[in-house]
Formats: C-alpha cells, sequence, structure tokens
C-alpha cells in the first residue's frame, strides 16, 4: 500500500520543504489542494460535513496548484504528486490539458490529474461559469483533455466547449492517470465509466469497504472491471495496521496522512511537521516496506 501527505492548509513558503522531507521520509506521493478564491459571504454548504460547515475560511491558504506542484517536481525524484481536488469545469480545458501535460513531462511520469466538480457555487459565480452544469461541462473537460493528452489532432463541438482542429505540444510522455474525486452517486459512477481512480473525499474506515465494493461493482457494470484502478483514501479517524491492511486487501490502493493543520494545530514550525511525518513513517509506513 502507498502512503500520501496532505498539503492542504500548509503554510505556503513552507510546502515545498515538507514534500522533501515527505520523500525522505519514505511517503509515496504529496497531495496539494485547490479553490480559485474565497467569497466575503459563503452560503454554500459544505457538503461533507454533518452542520454543511467548511474546513476553510478566509485565511486558509490555497495557493496555484499548478505552481507547486512544478516547484515540488524540481525539488524531488520519486514523489507522486496529485491535486485533491482540481475543481476541473471551473476552468478551461484546453489549458488544463497543456499544464497538465507540461507537468507530467517535468516530473518523468509522476503527475496524476486528481479533478472534481466542485462543490462551491459562489466560486463559479465570480468566474461566471454556470454551477448547475458543472457535472456535464467536466464531463466535456475529460474527452477534450484526454484527446488533446495524445498529441495529434483534436476538434471538438459540444454544448459547452467549440473549437476547430488543433494540437497541444508536446503531449505527456505516458498517458496521464485521471483520479475523480466525490463521493456522490453521479461522482462514484464517472470514477468508474472515466477514471483511472478515485479519491476519497475523508472516510471513516468502517465506510471504505461498502465505497470500494461499489466502485467495484459500478466498473464491472461499465466493461472495466480487470482494468487498473487507484483508490486513494483519506481516513477520517486513525485505524490500526490490521485496519490498514484489510482495506489494502479490498482494493485500498492508497491511504492520505492528515493536513498538519489537525495534528498541530492552524500554525507550526517546518521541524514540528518533520518530526510527524518521522514519526508517521515509523509507525506505520515501516510495516508496508
Amino acid at each position: 500500500m502507498e502512503f500520501w501527505q496532505a498539503l492542504a492548509w500548509t503554510e505556503a513558503e513552507q510546502i515545498v520543504d515538507v514534500a522533501c522531507i515527505a520523500e525522505a521520509c519514505g511517503f509515496d506521493g504529496v497531495m496539494t489542494a485547490d479553490h480559485a478564491l474565497y467569497p466575503r459571504e459563503l452560503v454554500t454548504p459544505y457538503p461533507y460535513s454533518p452542520d454543511g460547515r467548511a474546513p476553510l475560511d478566509a485565511d486558509s491558504p490555497y495557493p496555484d496548484a499548478w505552481g507547486l506542484m512544478t516547484a515540488i517536481a524540481a525539488r524531488t525524484t520519486r514523489l507522486k504528486l496529485t491535486c485533491g481536488v482540481y475543481v476541473l469545469p471551473l476552468r478551461h480545458p484546453i489549458e488544463v490539458a497543456k499544464m497538465a501535460a507540461t507537468l507530467a513531462l517535468i516530473s518523468n511520469g509522476r503527475f496524476m490529474l486528481g479533478a472534481g466538480s466542485g462543490w462551491m457555487k459562489e466560486e463559479f459565480d465570480v468566474m461566471g461559469v454556470d454551477f448547475a452544469s458543472r457535472g456535464r461541462r467536466m464531463d466535456e473537460c475529460i474527452e477534450i483533455i484526454r484527446s488533446l493528452w495524445t498529441g495529434g489532432w483534436t476538434e471538438y463541438h459540444g454544448e459547452f466547449f467549440d473549437f476547430p482542429a488543433i494540437t497541444l505540444q508536446p503531449p505527456p510522455p505516458a498517458p496521464v492517470p485521471l483520479l475523480m474525486g466525490g463521493a456522490a452517486p453521479r461522482a462514484l459512477r464517472r470514477a468508474a465509466q472515466v477514471a483511472d481512480g478515485w479519491i476519497g473525499t475523508g472516510n471513516h474506515p468502517d465506510e471504505v469497504p461498502g465505497v470500494l465494493a461499489e466502485l467495484q461493482r459500478l466498473r464491472a457494470q461499465a466493461g472495466r472491471a480487470q482494468d487498473p484502478f487507484y483508490t486513494l483514501v483519506g481516513l477520517s479517524a486513525p485505524a490500526d495496521i490490521d485496519t490498514l491492511r484489510r482495506l489494502h486487501g479490498l482494493g485500498m490502493s492508497a491511504t492520505v496522512r492528515y493536513p498538519f493543520r489537525y495534528t498541530l494545530g492552524e500554525r507550526s514550525s517546518l521541524a514540528d511537521k518533520r518530526r510527524e511525518m518521522e514519526r508517521y513513517a515509523e509507525s506505520v509506513i515501516r510495516h508496508f516496506r
């Protein structure tokens, strides 16, 4: 099983150094986070908390995911990179395809595109993108990005995007894995039908077997049961080694260590973060090596 370190809400000036420490400690990947903006008035309920309160506020740091992952790629040699998750329908797919291809190239294939449809309506309103149709828009984005990554000519005539034959150079050196986020039934279906994997939204260990079974059922329904499928599941409660082994046996490819804010508070030193990662590596990761 693989282990990732979440970088969400980490102090921006520390993020690249934290990633380097994660690699030295034996983590397999690091996960950035994405929001384009934070509105002064946030009304949209957060779908992954019981009370609808989002785990972010106006002071929560969200540096640009592409800039961060590029800097991390330049400072590391083995670490995998993803965003958990990039709000794909908020952006234009041609730009995303270009940035993703470049990052895949300079990282020697260590980048995985983690994408989701988004939950914050205010973010879409400010950016001038219709919130209600974001699912259909995302489906078109995926088709366009995958086609552009081939390096050939792509033209597209859809509901949201329309352009003549174009090509983006250079294409990625190999197919970029596409991981879908989200827990809604439609999000799970999309992951099973068109993606190379799924990023969890923070699941209790007791919930994970059911989610994995549903993904497997949907993949079988789509004729994709035998295709490789990477599941990157953050756990909302601690799990012992035996539980992690059991979940791995059921199809959980990787798990994510909590953001530092949950274990060290709003701000912490780089030395504190190093100790946290070293402790996790010794108490958990070493049992799987």
